[in-house]
C-alpha cells in the first residue's frame, strides 16, 4: 500500500472537519499544522449558542444571490478559517500551515478555485500562518505562501469574490 503524502493527510483531517459544517451551501474544513501537529481545526457554522442555518432551513446569502466571495457580512456562519484561529493561540500559529477543503453541500463536489475570503486571508496573516494548502481535487492541491497576500492585497483594487 502506497503511503499518503503530507499535504494529503492533513488535508483529509480538514475535509473530514468540515463534514461538521452546519451550512446549506459549503461545507469548509480547516486545519492548523505546525511541526507535524495539529495545532486546531474549524469549520463553518454559526456562532455558538445561534441556531445553525441546517436548522432554520435558510441561507440569506442564497436567498439574496450572492455570489460567492461577497457579503460575508451577511452570512450566519464564522468561517472555517476563522474558527480555526479562534481555537489556537498565536505563537502556536505562527510559522504553521493551514489546510483548507471545501465540498458543494447541493453535489458533493470540491468546491473549484477555492480560497479565504478577503476576511479570513486578514486573520490568516495577522495570526501569522505562513502557508495555506488548498485542496482542488481528491489528490491536487494548490500551496499558498500568505506573503502573497500581503504582497498582492486585492482590497486595494476593489477585487470582489475569489
Amino acid at each position: 500500500m502506497e503511503r499518503i503524502d503530507k499535504h494529503n493527510y492533513y488535508l483529509n483531517i480538514a475535509e473530514t472537519v468540515g463534514a461538521k459544517s452546519t451550512c446549506l451551501r459549503r461545507a469548509f474544513g480547516a486545519a492548523i499544522v505546525k511541526n507535524d501537529e495539529i495545532v486546531a481545526t474549524g469549520y463553518n457554522g454559526s456562532p455558538r449558542g445561534r441556531k445553525n442555518c441546517t436548522d432554520i432551513c435558510k441561507c440569506i446569502r442564497a436567498e439574496l444571490n450572492i455570489p460567492r466571495g461577497e457579503r460575508y457580512e451577511l452570512c450566519r456562519s464564522v468561517h472555517a478559517e476563522a474558527n480555526a484561529i479562534i481555537s489556537a493561540s498565536r505563537q502556536e500559529m505562527i510559522g504553521s500551515t493551514l489546510y483548507l477543503v471545501g465540498v458543494d453541500v447541493a453535489n458533493k463536489e470540491y468546491v473549484s478555485n477555492s480560497s479565504s475570503c478577503s476576511m479570513c486571508k486578514r486573520l490568516v496573516i495577522n495570526a501569522g500562518i505562513k502557508n495555506v494548502v488548498i485542496r482542488d481535487d481528491e489528490e491536487n492541491y494548490r500551496i499558498v505562501d500568505v506573503q502573497e497576500w500581503i504582497d498582492n492585497d486585492e482590497s486595494l483594487k476593489g477585487v470582489l469574490g475569489y
